[in-house]
């Protein structure tokens, strides 16, 4: 190992220098890092961006560099390294999956956030089951967009907020480019990206194959993952243009489960699971229709279809009982199979137009929307007693459903610039929602017939005023709306009654800030936030008429959620000699998140307990990633150092559980390294070491897939790339 890292340090070194080059991006020009990936210096989203407004809102954009965060391995700690308030949780060391919440929102495959591609949505059903199993290779990635819950107006009714990663464009100078990245690294780990594109006429291109391959960190966590993408632009005319899109990932992953505390304890590099796998896979074809009337009028028309499944084999126990052969059997026990079947519609339309009030612009943006998603849910199959990834059944599915949610919406929002300093955005969504599940649940031996509709609308305003040429105060307040998903109104045993009246959550988004630059040296952004979600769901203790005690599904309570949240950005070399041809700088992202319950109760061991106090889970009191970065024309690279302090795994704040499942997740510190250096101008060499102090920790407990139990971060490791570009 220590001759490989000397090797391949020494060949990163000894490469020959490119030519520096440089491109005017913004009015505060800067030279280009080592890949040409554009890095201007503003780290929030204009006041206008296509069809979409961001005046007055929280908002962050991020270029996916290869000489600042681990592209290759799909680390999301390392991309969104610069947004404060993030948590990452991590189900694995190979990218997979994309966990990520803030202010108190659940993190699990992102549920909470809106998550789209190119400005559509990939997550499973928005409505009914949001969990986003769909996942793009990060180097595929041109720029990432984050909005904070002010996006509800615009994007849907989240909590968490929009993220939009929008995929890299084609050279249109080319008629034919061709870029390729192979990366190996610790644990077999080897990735191969490949991406072609260019113009010819008025035709453009880009598409990209991507495979990621890996054993895994801990002993049976094997992974084969592969992502397709295709986008075919016809510019028709000048006014106008058709994209057909097609998006594609899927993999199969060993699941090495969860661990007790004690089984951490004396080691985390353990596995007490070799026969769980799972597998998602999901496909996203695309129409992408835009059209401007004029310089002033232009309309965008999306229409997506998402279809695919997710499908896991596990053997379903707490982490304390052993995957063993069972004496009485002569074999080992059957497993759990577990299928959902996704199939969703969805068309957004989309209307900017610019007009003038007197002397003064305004900007006035509305659009439509409707969305039908289905998911068949089959659920509790008695699988083969088999190690390997089979999903064939000796017994059929003990739950068995047809889930169906349509989802129409409405909004309009309209930039009022009072002055040409200072400006108004109010706006307004009306939602629309229907319901409905048909089958069978606890063996077939319960009947399923659930209907329900509801409409309502969400306001929202923003104001944002321009202090001086670089820097702005803003603010912001918009409504929030979560429907309670499927999985809240399907039991999954005898024992559990579900409330008819539950109520959806609701609640609202707030922030206060000031952001910009400071002469050519200091950028930043700090903002206060406060956030009241309202009925939140969970389970409480119940008896019936016979005096047996059943859980009841139903609201629980509410929660407040507030905080600071702080970027600073500081050029040591370049923000005090402008033409210098190389740059250090030091940035800090800095959140500061109080959350708790300030109502309801929840059931415990079978009493109701109070969680009014009660922190709110997954939700640390501080996060704060601090980083070091150099920059010359040919070389990249960062030092991050991650801070996350101690967070509760569930709304009861439990301490300890012998099973690992629910617990304290203890604070953790993380250091990683990005290294990528140009050369021979079409080439790259990038080089990461994850976890480089080799850190003992963990992000999460669980108490479902994939665990039960603790699901250990991985100890140190590295990949090292070599790339092309022509």
């Amino acid at each position: 190992m220590k001759h490989l890292y000397k090797t391949l340090l020494t060949a990163a070194i000894t490469a020959y220098v490119c030519q520096v080059q440089a491109q005017k991006i913004t009015k505060d020009t800067i030279r280009l890092d080592s890949v040409l990936i554009k890095e201007s210096r503003s780290k929030n989203l204009p006041d206008v961006s296509g069809n979409y407004i961001f005046a007055g809102k929280k908002t962050n954009i991020i270029y996916a560099n290869p000489g600042k965060a681990n592209l290759a391995g799909n680390n999301a700690r390392t991309l969104f390294a610069q947004v404060p308030g993030i948590n990452v949780w991590e189900m694995d060391g190979a990218g997979l999956q994309l966990n990520i919440g803030t202010r108190g929102t659940d993190m699990h495959r992102s549920i909470e956030t809106n998550v789209r591609q190119n400005g559509y949505n990939t997550n499973s059903d928005v409505v009914g089951y949001p969990e986003n199993h769909y996942n793009m290779p990060f180097q595929a990635i041109g720029e990432v967009q984050y909005v904070r819950g002010a996006s509800s107006l615009q994007f849907g009714s989240q909590f968490g907020g929009m993220v939009n990663f929008k995929i890299k464009q084609p050279d249109t100078t080319k008629t034919f480019g061709f870029e390729s990245e192979q990366t190996v690294g610790s644990n077999r780990f080897f990735n191969s990206y490949n991406a072609i594109g260019g113009k010819a006429g008025k035709v453009s291109y880009y598409a990209y194959f991507d495979a990621r391959s890996g054993d895994g960190w801990r002993p049976d966590a094997a992974f084969n993952y592969r992502a397709y993408y295709a986008n075919i632009k016809y510019q028709f005319n000048t006014k106008g243009s058709l994209s057909f899109q097609f998006s594609r990932s899927d993999y199969v992953q060993q699941i090495a489960g969860g661990l007790t505390d004690d089984m951490y304890n004396a080691t985390a590099r353990q596995s007490n699971r070799f026969r769980n796998f799972f597998k998602p896979a999901i496909n996203i074809p695309a129409l992408i229709f835009n059209y401007n009337f004029s310089n002033s009028t232009k309309l965008e028309v999306t229409s997506h279809i998402l279809f695919g499944e997710r499908s896991s084999v596990q053997f379903i126990a707490p982490s304390n009982v052993a995957d063993v052969v069972n004496p009485a059997l002569g074999t080992y026990n059957p497993r759990q199979v577990d299928r959902d079947h996704y199939k969703s519609f969805t068309t957004e339309a989309r209307l900017l137009h610019n007009y003038t009030i007197g002397s003064v612009n305004s900007t006035l943006t509305t659009g439509l929307r409707y969305a039908n998603g289905s998911t068949h849910r089959q659920q509790k199959g008695v699988g083969t007693t088999a190690t390997n990834f089979d999903l064939s059944l000796v017994k059929d599915y003990g739950i068995d459903l047809d889930l169906n949610a349509v989802n129409y919406a409405a909004f309009v929002e309209n930039i009022f610039r009072i002055t040409n300093k200072f400006s108004f955005t109010p706006g307004v969504r009306y939602e629309g929602i229907k319901t409905t599940i048909d089958g069978a649940v606890n063996n077939r031996s319960t009947n399923v017939d659930y209907k329900r509709d509801r409409s309502f609308p969400l306001f929202g305003a923003g104001l944002q005023y321009q202090v001086s040429s670089t820097t702005q105060l803003y603010g912001n307040f918009s409504q929030a709306y979560r429907p309670y998903i499927y999985a809240a109104v399907t039991p999954a045993d005898q024992l559990t009654l579900v409330d008819p009246n539950m109520k959806d959550s609701r609640g609202y988004n707030a922030d206060l800030g000031y952001r910009g630059k400071l002469g050519s040296a200091f950028t930043f952004d700090v903002n206060g936030f406060f956030v009241h979600y309202g009925n939140r769901a969970g389970t409480l203790t119940v008896q019936d008429a016979g005096g047996a005690n059943h859980l009841y599904l139903t609201t629980i309570g509410n929660a407040d959620a507030k905080g600071v949240e702080a970027y600073t950005e500081l050029s040591l070399i370049r923000g005090f000699n402008p033409q210098s041809g190389s740059d250090l700088r030091l940035f800090n992202t800095l959140a500061y998140t109080h959350g708790r319950y300030t109502s309801g109760s929840i059931n415990t061991n079978g009493v109701n307990v109070s969680l009014k106090g009660n922190k709110l889970e997954g939700t640390p009191d501080w996060t704060n990633r601090t980083g070091l970065t150099y920059l010359t024309g040919h070389i990249t690279s960062t030092v991050l150092f991650s801070y996350v302090s101690k967070q509760f795994s569930d709304a009861n704040n439990t301490t300890f559980n012998p099973t690992g499942a629910t617990g304290i997740v203890p604070a953790y510190k993380l250091v990683d390294l990005a290294f990528n250096y140009s050369f021979l101008k079409n080439y790259h060499v990038n080089f990461n070491i994850n976890n480089l102090t080799d850190q003992k920790y963990f992000t999460r407990r669980i108490n479902m897939y994939p665990g039960p139990g603790i699901l250990p971060g991985d100890g140190i490791s590295f990949n090292v790339g070599l790339g092309v570009k022509l």
